[in-house]
């Protein structure tokens, strides 16, 4: 019993020396063989052979474990079926989309209407690279006081492209492919021919939900393929309209560049509008959204979302995830109920959206994300896409560093820092929930370089409104993060911890600028040869709780220039209750590293020249 207990391999060792090891130690039990122990033997070669084999089923056996769970797939084509068992299709790409306005003059006033056709061509240039734009449905304008204008005109980086098959019942393996894998799905538009001889054609819309469909509904169905190529497929005659042989399917989208042509401004008409070339152009939205195909990350993060959300919108997170579907250039979704607003807004259900490409969303992109919402939405809720709110943080950071320890100057690790404070502000922050912790930063400093001993960060934080010119309005500005107030009356003397850019009200040539008095009130003053001048000691309030500042009725008659450059804005600097800064529903945290103050400087202690302290610099952390 000992001697087969002894015998026994230990099968949960996987490494391949592992593997030969235990081998070796179960032939050490036997007397047939004796040479397994010498390298340069039959049996040895065998021993590698068996461990090799050994380790390659084992690394087969636990790849293929881990392809079995969409947490653990990693080859594409697994993802994407383990996505589709949860009703899940991943996102193509997606081509470049900009709004512009169409205006067609000289034309003979006999013309009823002109028709702006499906495939109407547009050209921009970006870094010298010309790129086409077109339209991708026909649009019919009449004139307007002898003018004919096509407004919000919606169009679409790339190429036109038609691909058809014809029904072939005999052919049961018969696919309906797009070719090309750069594809925008969301352009696709799917018609069916009755036949050669038959040119009478039916368009066939995406399906959203099952439980809509009976045996006529003229539906297709949309999944991804495994070389990354979609492919369309229809209904079996219970669940949607079933094709009959012979019927010709007419497969029109784009092929697009994907993410070259974002930030298009300037378009130029490529052909004509309705056979006229007297056209001018405005463009209502820069191009944005162009984006390649959803990752496998995004796949395994987004499909259980989408599958909890059962094609309903309910909860927050519903409309997250619905929104993420209905637009797939989104980089960070962040969705709240109107109860939970600054001031409550029952019956809404409000949605904030920072996209991959671009700032912000076009009206027409926000109007189309709600239009799609609302068919899965209760009734009595109306979703709202809002503009994200940016709080802006501002950093002095003083860094020492060991002059000996090192090769480089100081500029090169100022530069350094810099870079480092660029890189957490990207990683971490500029999007939804992004928590800036102070203590990762000034890590993040400390390990730019080995010669940095220490550093001494503090931070202010900053917003921005822009006002209305020539109206007397009540601004409310929320920085939603408990203000620095130790006492009653902090700071009464120097302005408090409020900080503005200028402007000036109606009725006054001064430029004002506001400021607090450490006991919850905003007062306004000007400046006289460097001196605060108090023109109101009552402007509005301050909470020092929540981080809210209420101006009262102010009359703007313009706003200065900040940093050298005009503006439109005024922004009110504070300086935060604690070094963790926390955003709030749809509040988006980022480093203005531009504006940041980085200073460099050798330790005297470390160089060797502190004279035991007595000529060495601190930095004050307050």
């Amino acid at each position: 019993m000992t001697n087969a207990i002894s015998n026994r391999l230990d099968v949960s060792e996987l490494d391949y020396d592992g593997i030969r090891d235990n081998l070796k130690t179960y032939l050490s039990n036997q007397a047939e063989f004796s040479d397994y122990n010498f390298e340069g033997s039959g049996m040895s070669v065998l021993l590698d052979l068996l461990a090799y084999n050994t380790h390659y089923l084992s690394y087969n056996a636990n790849m293929l474990s881990n392809e079995l769970y969409l947490d653990s797939a990693d080859i594409r084509k697994n993802v994407v079926a383990l996505a589709k068992q949860l009703g899940y299709t991943p996102t193509s790409v997606v081509s470049p989309s900009a709004t512009i306005d169409v205006t067609v003059s000289n034309v003979p006033t006999t013309t009823a209407s002109i028709t702006m056709v499906k495939g109407t061509t547009f050209t921009t240039t970006i870094n010298q690279i010309t790129y086409d734009f077109l339209t991708n449905e026909d649009i019919t304008a009449t004139p307007t006081d002898g003018v004919y204008k096509f407004s919000n005109v919606k169009i679409y980086e790339g190429t036109a492209v038609t691909f058809q098959y014809t029904v072939d019942s005999s052919d049961v393996d018969q696919k309906f492919i797009i070719p090309n894998n750069q594809a925008d799905t969301t352009t696709l538009k799917v018609k069916v021919q009755n036949s050669s001889s038959d040119s009478t054609t039916n368009t066939y819309t995406k399906s959203q939900t099952l439980t809509e469909l009976n045996s006529t509904s003229k539906v297709y169905f949309l999944q991804e393929q495994g070389d990354g190529r979609f492919e369309v497929y229809f209904g079996d005659g219970v669940l949607g309209k079933a094709l009959e042989d012979g019927n010709i399917v007419k497969l029109e989208y784009i092929v697009t560049n994907m993410r070259q042509a974002n930030g298009a401004s300037s378009f130029t008409l490529g052909s004509t509008v309705g056979g006229f070339t007297d056209v001018s152009i405005a463009t209502v939205s820069n191009a944005q959204g162009g984006s390649v195909a959803q990752s496998n990350n995004s796949i395994r993060f987004n499909a259980p979302l989408q599958y909890q959300s059962q094609n309903r919108a309910v909860t927050v997170k519903d409309y997250e995830t619905l929104t993420q579907t209905f637009y797939p250039n989104a980089e960070s979704i962040s969705a709240y109920g109107g109860e939970d607003a600054e001031t409550p807004v029952y019956g809404s259900v409000y949605i904030g959206v920072v996209p991959k490409s671009g700032s912000t969303l076009t009206e027409a992109t926000k109007q189309n994300i709600v239009d799609n919402l609302k068919k899965y939405n209760v009734a009595s809720v109306t979703p709202v896409i809002v503009t994200p709110e940016t709080t802006s943080i501002i950093l002095t950071s003083n860094v020492k560093y060991n002059e000996n320890a090192t090769t480089k100057t100081g500029d090169t690790i100022r530069s350094n820092v810099i870079t480092s404070i660029t890189n957490y502000s990207a990683t971490n922050l500029q999007k939804f929930e992004g928590l800036f912790r102070y203590s990762q930063l000034i890590q993040d400093i400390d390990d730019t370089d080995t010669s940095i001993l220490s550093n001494i960060t503090t931070l202010k934080i900053r917003k921005d409104f822009t006002p209305t010119i020539d109206s007397a309005i009540t601004y409310q500005v929320y920085f939603r993060n408990a203000l620095y107030n130790p006492h009653s009356g902090h700071n009464t003397t120097a302005g408090g911890i409020l900080e503005s850019s200028g402007f000036k009200i109606q009725g006054n040539d001064n430029e004002m600028f506001v400021n607090d008095d450490g006991q919850g009130n905003v007062r306004m003053y000007y400046l006289v040869s460097g001196v605060k001048t108090y023109e109101n000691n009552t402007q509005g309030t301050i909470n020092y709780t929540t981080g809210q500042i209420t101006l009262t009725s102010l009359n703007i008659a313009s706003v200065s220039n900040i940093r050298g450059s005009a503006s439109t804005v005024i922004e009110l600097t504070v300086k935060p209750n604690s070094n963790d800064v926390i955003p709030v529903r749809d509040q988006i945290l980022q480093i203005d590293v531009a504006n940041s103050q980085v200073v460099v400087e050798t330790d005297s202690f470390a160089s060797g020249t502190s004279d035991g302290g007595t000529t060495y610099t601190t930095t004050s952390s307050y």
